[in-house]
């Protein structure tokens, strides 16, 4: 068994190695995907990968998979679905497809398509998730009353009055609002603290393990320690592992 609050500098295969069955509460990553992002010279093996998350994921746990694609000769290339599905062969559910709305993404050249400007949540679950904290959002006409009708259960089917009172807050939206990190690091593509944070709130409770197999340059280790959970982190990058543990001995400091 790896420790906790630790980052490995090293394949996720094979820090997955010294994990045992049914470890981990949570995953959230965002990998390198579709040579979106230059990642030096590293590859991974998705099917592999995948087959182990479920192995060290906790019966009820949850893994939060941030995913796009790319556009190549005029194509998407559909691998954020293709992972999707080979997810639900290993023998995840596909919980949710939330969206990553990036409130700040950059314009880019005119095409023949429109404005791309989000990716991919997946929350794929290991059975029924056995946490989930709603984050809440105000609703507009909180506190309003609303009149209705509805049908009675008779074969009539007579229609009665209804009266409610709306409430105040309700769940949150899949589709989350959210900037692009300002990348003040040598990572080429930092994951929003926000995003990170908000999803270890939702599908984890204090105390619990998360794990982020391409932890990169850390965020996900820095939601952990301000939220109250423990981390184990992978990355094959030296130079990013770095970078994680500079920022994590900021908070720290």
């Amino acid at each position: 068994m790896t420790g906790v609050n630790e980052i490995r500098n090293e394949d996720c295969l094979r820090t997955m190695e010294d994990l045992l069955p049914k470890t981990i509460d949570l995953v959230v990553t965002s990998p390198p995907y579709d040579d979106l992002r230059s990642y030096h010279i590293f590859s991974f093996n998705f099917e592999v990968i995948a087959v182990e998350l479920y192995r060290v994921l906790k019966d009820g746990g949850v893994v939060v998979w941030v995913v796009g694609d790319a556009t190549v000769k005029g194509s998407e290339t559909g691998t954020s679905f293709r992972q999707a599905l080979f997810f639900k062969e290993v023998g995840f559910n596909l919980h949710d497809t939330m969206i990553w709305n990036k409130t700040n993404a950059m314009p880019k050249v005119k095409t023949k398509r429109y404005f791309d400007k989000f990716e991919y949540m997946f929350i794929f679950s290991k059975g029924q998730p056995k946490t989930f904290n709603p984050l809440m959002q105000p609703c507009k006409l909180g506190g309003k009353e609303y009149n209705s009708t509805c049908k009675k259960i008779t074969k009539d089917k007579e229609r009665v009055e209804k009266r409610f009172i709306l409430n105040d807050e309700r769940y949150r939206d899949n589709i989350w609002n959210i900037a692009v990190a300002q990348n003040k690091t040598e990572h080429p593509a930092v994951f929003p603290e926000q995003l990170a944070t908000d999803h270890i709130l939702s599908w984890s409770n204090e105390g619990d393990l998360v794990y982020d197999p391409f932890m990169g340059s850390g965020t996900t280790a820095l939601c952990c320690i301000k939220t109250k959970r423990y981390y184990v982190g992978s990355e094959i990058s030296a130079e990013y592992c770095e970078i994680a543990r500079k920022r994590i001995e900021g908070i720290n400091a």
